[in-house]
């Protein structure tokens, strides 16, 4: 990126951004994302489309931007509680049960629309899925040194699909919102024992 892009990109103040992100979250729980325009985004935020455009290139980026910036703050590498099973906890106990509630809903709405919106899809694989799924690994890594998990276990490449699917099929299943409650459990009795560690 050149220096003059740089510095057009910088102009929004955190808060501003954070103003932004929360009226885009807001949009999308009201229309859905097909429905939502870059106009009424401009609108709701009182911003400028060529501003809106200029930090954010277009409605994919910004919309897997604001929902990663109202994901629970802090990295995998603090969470260090020197067990598998602490840092799967620590890490679903940053969201309480209200967010993981709002989290849920949207993320269904957001769900139907990448399968017809191949930008939203990739900003969502850039800004969402590949973070997130690198925060898993340094967890499992960590679990590996540490000689609780083989490092051959086959299930190591799909604890990120485990762990959504726990998250999505609570609502399509059992009709109910995911819970801190819910998810602890599942980690303990799918999860872990998947990855070969025993819980008491």
């Amino acid at each position: 990126m050149t220096e003059v892009a740089t510095a057009r990109r910088s102009r929004i103040t955190p808060e501003r951004e954070a103003e932004l992100y929360e009226a885009v979250l807001d949009l999308l729980r009201e229309v859905g994302y097909d429905a939502l325009t870059m106009d009424a985004v401009a609108a709701r935020t009182r911003s400028s489309k060529a501003t809106l455009y200029r930090q954010w290139g277009g409605k994919a980026e910004l919309v897997a931007k604001a929902v990663r910036h109202s994901k629970p703050g802090g990295s995998a590498d603090e969470v260090d509680t020197g067990s598998l099973q602490g840092d799967l906890h620590a890490l679903t106990l940053r969201s309480d049960d209200c967010e993981m509630e709002q989290s849920s809903a949207l993320m269904r709405g957001l769900a139907m629309a990448v399968h017809g919106n191949p930008d939203l899809l990739q900003a969502f694989r850039e800004h969402l899925i590949e973070p997130e799924m690198a925060e898993f690994r340094r967890v499992i890594q960590r679990a590996v040194d540490r000689g609780e998990v083989r490092a051959d276990n086959p299930a190591i490449g799909f604890v990120m699909h485990m762990m959504i699917g726990g998250f999505a099929a609570r609502a399509m299943i059992d009709e109910q919102p995911p819970t801190q409650s819910f998810l602890l459990s599942y980690i303990d009795a799918v999860v872990l024992p998947a990855l070969g560690v025993h819980t008491d």
